[in-house]
């Protein structure tokens, strides 16, 4: 059997192939990494699996690759993250461009495909609560948006006889990772984490989570067309969080002298909005408004552990340590 994998020098894809390796499942499998990535990103595990050096934006040498080659799994979790400096073309090469390649590949070839999409299809912030699989999607930046098409174009090609299963991991966190939950760490240590003044829950998802989605589907059937959340078991108190940061690393509950007015932080996702700064956009709604989804299925399908924010994300202030 022969797995396809993008992504493996990201957070989640790193940990999705280190546990197919560790599981033993007997593939042979490929990883396909940006050309000109660093070598220490990988080469713990180069000896074990085949590198093809190709970047997803490369829509033609994609095509050629795959028509040369024969997979029985697709699992695609690389893609260009919200908020980086990459152009409107590269957002929809990368992302949309190469995933309707693979799945017109598993289409044609039989190959079943595994796609980690984003509960951002519901927008940073989602309309209702908790997010489910019915709730509207909302293409509130340009990275939301090429998820939201590449779910309809799986699905789409799922009713022509696509083997195929979506899942939509949270803000993962996880050692190696220097996104939001790690800054958030960052910013109680340091003082600096502004906090509103209404209560805020907010959804994370353990890496172990997400990583046992995978590996669960590699090794079970499922409908195809199957869709799910996946974060952690509930969802936390923001001020509880950041008192959990604080009692960590300072032994005390995070100061609560810093906590703001909302309209603080609308003055500054407005002044986002006007920069074009779709990071900053994004970081000022995750931290002044609730978002959480709906998981209970996940869990009760996959049998996963039940993971909680509290004290689960010892592991980033751990990593934040050096330790």
């Amino acid at each position: 059997m022969r797995l396809l994998i993008t992504g493996v020098t990201g957070l989640i894809g790193k940990s999705v192939l280190k546990a197919i390796l560790a599981d033993k499942l007997g593939y042979q499998i490929t990883a396909l990494i940006r050309p000109g990535t660093i070598e220490e990103r990988y080469a713990a595990f180069s000896t074990e699996l085949e590198i093809v050096k190709l970047d997803l934006a490369d829509l033609e040498g994609l095509k050629k690759y795959l028509a040369a080659n024969k997979f029985d799994w697709v699992v695609h979790i690389g893609a260009l993250r919200g908020g980086r400096k990459f152009s409107r073309e590269a957002y929809l090469r990368a992302n949309l461009g190469c995933t309707q390649q693979l799945a017109e590949y598993c289409l044609s070839s039989g190959a079943k495909l595994l796609f980690c999409s984003s509960v951002g299809v519901f927008g940073a912030i989602p309309e209702e609560l908790p997010a489910t699989n019915e709730t509207e999607r909302n293409p509130d930046n340009l990275y939301h948006y090429t998820k939201i098409e590449c779910e309809k174009y799986i699905n789409q090609a799922v009713i022509k006889g696509l083997q195929a299963a979506i899942v939509r991991p949270s803000i993962t966190y996880g050692r190696g990772d220097f996104g939001f939950p790690y800054q958030l760490v960052k910013m109680v240590d340091k003082g600096r984490f502004p906090i509103i003044n209404k209560r805020i829950w907010i959804h994370l998802c353990h890496i172990d989570t997400i990583t046992g989605a995978f590996l669960w589907l590699l090794k079970n059937g499922f409908p195809s067309g199957l869709a799910l959340n996946v974060a952690d078991r509930e969802p936390v108190q923001l001020q509880d969080l950041s008192n959990f940061i604080s009692r960590q690393l300072q032994g005390k509950n995070y100061c609560t002298l810093l906590k703001l007015d909302q309209i603080f932080f609308r003055w500054g996702e407005a002044l986002a909005k006007l920069l074009k700064n779709e990071l900053w956009v994004s970081r000022f709604q995750l931290i002044s408004r609730s978002w959480f989804y709906y998981v209970a299925d996940t869990y009760q399908m996959m049998g996963l552990p039940e993971t909680f924010t509290i004290p689960a994300f010892q592991v980033t202030i751990d990593d934040y340590r050096g330790k």
